[in-house]
């Protein structure tokens, strides 16, 4: 099942030549989402071919310009190309009444429906749910309010075992039982265990997104144990006091936050302009967590499955 991620913008702050800002697609079984809309993603959209109608949720994490500034061009975008599908975006206070006064000021009547919820609460919790994943949302720490976010399958059903169908003559319906975990009653009163019946399924996948934020302990329960944890890395650490001052994260603290929380993958992203070459950021970050990789623009990313022990 399609579990992936394509990175539209990499950057941080402001446009490059080669990174454009900060803007993803997590795709879930054929449903796109959108995370962050930095400058000019409705352009990265079409550069990376994800059809912009497609978009089925947006999901900010702050209103800092390099994150923000480019969602009320693409749904007006959307608009003028005719979109009629609802659309559901989700960010933290403030960003209807920003979206309002633009389109109020512009003009601007959607003509399809735009839902904006905004995000105002401590700890981790569940805000959007399809039928076989969700959505959960957590605070970081940022010079303003800012959230994470956890991509995450529900548990998949139990598998039947080779030839388990033919040999008990099973109707669909005893076999979606069986795979929910019951036992199988045989005509005669035997009781089949479910252990003899089914294998354990692949493990969920999870995925979490922390851009922009500082180090806290809090930040290691939120993604403990995700599979591909993506977080910025806007400096080295011989910047580690500017880092601190504007409540970013050098690599190596990115490091230290994907090992103490066993993250399976790092994907350092948002890096500062003032890095021509990321190496440098690279190498540090893995000096302390050697499964980390450098998100670049238009990377896609195939989050694998895993079969439970």
């Amino acid at each position: 099942m399609n579990f992936s991620v394509t990175v539209l913008g990499s950057g941080a702050a402001t446009p490059t030549f080669s990174r454009h800002c900060s803007a993803q697609v997590v795709n879930l079984y054929g449903v796109k989402m959108l995370v962050d809309c930095g400058e000019s993603s409705q352009n990265q959209l079409r550069q990376y071919h994800v059809k912009m109608q497609s978009i089925h949720t947006i999901f900010l994490s702050h209103l800092h310009g390099d994150h923000f500034f480019g969602l009320p061009g693409l749904l007006s975008t959307m608009h003028l190309c005719g979109r009629v599908e609802p659309l559901m975006v989700y960010g933290p206070p403030g960003i209807k009444a920003s979206l309002d006064l633009l389109f109020q000021v512009s003009g601007t009547e959607l003509r399809y429906e735009l839902s904006v919820v905004e995000l105002d609460f401590d700890g981790m919790r569940t805000i959007h749910e399809e039928k076989s994943f969700c959505v959960k949302a957590f605070p970081l720490h940022h010079s303003v309010p800012t959230y994470g976010y956890i991509f995450e399958e529900k548990p998949p059903l139990l598998n039947l075992r080779k030839g388990i169908r033919d040999r008990y003559g099973l109707t669909h319906d005893d076999c979606l039982r069986i795979k929910q975990g019951e036992d199988l009653q045989l005509p005669d009163g035997t009781l089949v265990p479910n252990s003899e019946l089914t294998m354990p399924p692949r493990l969920p996948r999870r995925y979490a997104y922390c851009c922009d934020t500082a180090f806290a302990d809090d930040l290691v329960e939120a993604v403990r144990g995700v599979d591909l944890l993506c977080t910025e890395s806007t400096f080295d650490n011989a910047f580690q006091s500017l880092a601190e001052e504007r409540c970013h994260l050098t690599a190596a603290q990115a490091a230290k936050l994907a090992r103490e929380a066993g993250v399976g993958h790092l994907m350092l992203t948002h890096f500062s302009q003032r890095y021509k070459d990321i190496d440098v950021l690279l190498k540090e970050a893995r000096d302390i967590f050697p499964e980390t990789f450098a998100a670049n623009d238009g990377l896609l990313y195939e989050i694998p499955s895993r079969l439970a022990n």
